[in-house]
């Protein structure tokens, strides 16, 4: 199965959110990693065929999703960066409506909401209604409605938005035992989670894609350029303006800052492994 996306280009009046997107999944899953108003949100509407784009296509396997309407829908699971519950209705009966709406057979229905709700850790709240949920219990419940009908295309916009670290490691399990039979892209701030789970990570910036790499090939291209000093207090704030800085600790008077620069920002600054919140930073920091 491959999803491709060829010039896709949106336009809301005269803002370009989107400019000349082209990019082809197969199975595995890819990250889609970008600051706010980069247009994440709006390139996973129109490859859901929520909304249609200005100029281009998505295709999948050869043919345009809008055409194959009802067909592609079948193979999508979706959660959306928005997604809301029916408060009075339990867990339960959330997914049974959703399965039904997902035109699920009331055997396959019961069956796979069962199935979702241990998967997600919600088994012992299946009886009980969603206005007494968490915000993370809430999200794995649209994780679960997600993963109904089985679908062989996953879009999830900020899936682990409001999980605690148990929960965000189990949805990384989760995902990664999906991604050898489906195509998963998910959005997300949490760069440790794309890190952790992300075949690929596809930089968006200002409504075009920089760069599609794995998450180490990222990572060795700032190889050399992350730094490590511990400076007086009184020193931070001038290397903190002169540098992007991707973290600061204070100890015994002394501030410990991680810096990024191709050359060394300090005298006694040293090397250090780069991680994902400093690709971050590279790209996307001010």
């Amino acid at each position: 199965m491959n999803l491709t996306l060829e010039n896709i280009c949106k336009l809301f009046g005269k803002t370009v959110a989107l400019e000349k997107i082209n990019l082809s999944m197969s199975s595995g899953v890819y990250g889609l990693l970008g600051p706010n108003g980069a247009g994440k949100t709006t390139l996973m509407k129109i490859m859901t065929d929520l909304i249609p784009p200005s100029t281009g296509r998505v295709l999948l396997d050869g043919q345009d999703i809008t055409a194959m309407r009802a067909a592609f829908r079948e193979k999508l699971g979706y959660l959306p960066q928005d997604f809301g519950v029916y408060p009075n209705f339990t867990a339960e009966q959330f997914l049974l409506y959703i399965a039904q709406l997902k035109g699920l057979s009331r055997y396959e229905a019961k069956r796979q909401t069962d199935d979702l709700l241990v998967m997600v850790g919600l088994e012992e709240k299946a009886k009980k209604k969603l206005k007494g949920f968490s915000g993370g219990q809430k999200q794995r419940v649209g994780i679960a409605q997600a993963l109904l009908g089985d679908p062989e295309i996953l879009i999830l916009d900020e899936p682990t938005a409001g999980l605690d670290p148990e929960e965000r490691i189990r949805f990384r399990g989760i995902i990664s035992n999906l991604s050898q039979q489906k195509t998963v892209l998910l959005s997300t701030h949490i760069v440790s989670d794309l890190e952790a789970v992300a075949n690929k990570v596809i930089l968006l910036k200002k409504g075009t894609v920089l760069d599609v790499k794995r998450p180490f090939e990222l990572l060795e291209q700032i190889e050399g350029q992350v730094w490590i000093v511990t400076v007086p207090t009184a020193e931070e704030t001038a290397l903190t303006k002169k540098y992007a800085c991707s973290n600061v600790m204070h100890t015994d008077g002394k501030s410990v800052i991680r810096l990024l620069s191709e050359s060394r920002p300090h005298p006694d600054a040293t090397p250090t492994a780069p991680n994902m919140e400093d690709m971050y930073l590279y790209y996307f920091g001010k």
